[in-house]
């Protein structure tokens, strides 16, 4: 008789655990793909229209689309520890598309490119001051490798060189930005670590995307001019209707199902992956801009989510202690649920 093979609880419980987390690193990379795809989209919509207002309706549409799958969950009302976090977090989108607008008329885009980069190491140092990351060293060089990549892509993409980056106002401005960007995966783990938000991420999704498009709105209502919104065209609507269910919504929820299992620095790592998707896109409709100047970067940029899925799967590989469990006969393991 060969050995029988009995899954205790804990292992059960890993195994759902491990699933939940090779689910939320595939989702990050679908997250990167729809981002990246949707750049030319907005290239579509008309000049001229209020890009704040805009942004609000847009988080308005993604809510809408996730509200169906929440709406009869049983934690869907926020406590009010809850509802001050997510406006909180609505405060942290409103600051980061508030400063990108502003910043996007004073300074170039190699330069608001340079700065984003540093994105996923705000979010691993910020995790740390609320205590929502480990120290990690090898993490650490992995968010680097992955900067310098994303960075050289976006040098390729707009062929600028590093002297070519300033640093004033509008950079300091949009940098700000960029600390507000890694502060909302930040804000959605502490809350989740002390039981404030809700564990469904349908829930937290529709939440922050709510207070966002509310926070936006206002901000958009005192630096815009609502009557632009009048030129809107139906192309237009319907660009806006596919960014808002799509490159909002889904994008959220991606996110916010990541960040149950994953750290925010992890999560946040995928953002170089955006340039990347985007340089795929550039490849299939302009070939001819394609050359090898843009090879450093994609090859630094997948060599870190590389590293990346690598360090996460040798984090959850089984200890030879827990395979000698497994592998325990039925009487062995019947011998351990009973003490002895």
């Amino acid at each position: 008789m060969g050995q029988t093979r009995l899954i205790t609880p804990e292992q059960a419980s890993m195994s759902n655990a491990e699933h939940g987390v090779r689910r939320a690193h595939y989702g990050m990379l679908l997250w990167a793909l729809i981002v990246g795809m949707s750049f030319p989209a907005v290239g579509m919509m008309s000049e001229g229209l209020p890009p704040l207002l805009l942004t609000a309706i847009r988080f308005a549409i993604a809510a809408l689309a996730v509200w169906p799958l929440m709406w009869r969950t049983p934690d869907r009302r926020p406590s009010l520890r809850g509802l001050a976090l997510y406006a909180v977090m609505g405060l942290s989108l409103a600051g980061f598309f508030g400063t990108m607008f502003w910043a996007a008329h004073r300074t170039s885009a190699l330069s608001m490119a340079t700065l984003y980069v540093s994105v996923p190491l705000l979010a691993y140092y910020l995790g740390r001051l609320f205590g929502v990351e480990r120290r990690a060293v090898q993490l650490l060089g992995i968010l680097i490798l992955g900067a310098v990549g994303a960075l050289g892509l976006a040098m390729a993409e707009t062929g600028g060189q590093l002297g070519e980056f300033q640093f004033g106002i509008a950079e300091a401005a949009f940098f700000v930005g960029c600390v507000a960007s890694a502060l909302y995966p930040v804000l959605s783990k502490f809350g989740l670590n002390r039981g404030w938000l809700s564990q469904r991420a349908e829930v937290r999704t529709f939440w922050s995307l709510l207070t966002g498009s509310v926070l936006v709105g206002l901000l958009g209502l005192i630096s815009e001019m609502p009557q632009q919104l009048a030129t809107m065209t139906l192309s237009d609507a319907m660009v806006l209707i596919y960014l808002g269910v799509f490159s909002s919504g889904m994008t959220f929820w991606l996110t916010q199902r990541a960040t149950a299992v994953l750290t925010p620095a992890a999560v946040t790592a995928y953002s170089y992956l955006v340039p990347f998707a985007s340089m795929l896109l550039l490849l299939i409709g302009q070939p001819h801009r394609m050359g090898w100047h843009w090879l450093p970067g994609s090859l630094l940029v997948v060599l870190a989510i590389a590293l990346l899925l690598k360090r996460d799967a040798a984090n959850r590989r089984p200890t030879q202690h827990t395979q000698s469990q497994q592998l325990r006969p039925a009487g062995q393991a019947a011998d351990c649920f009973s003490g002895a």
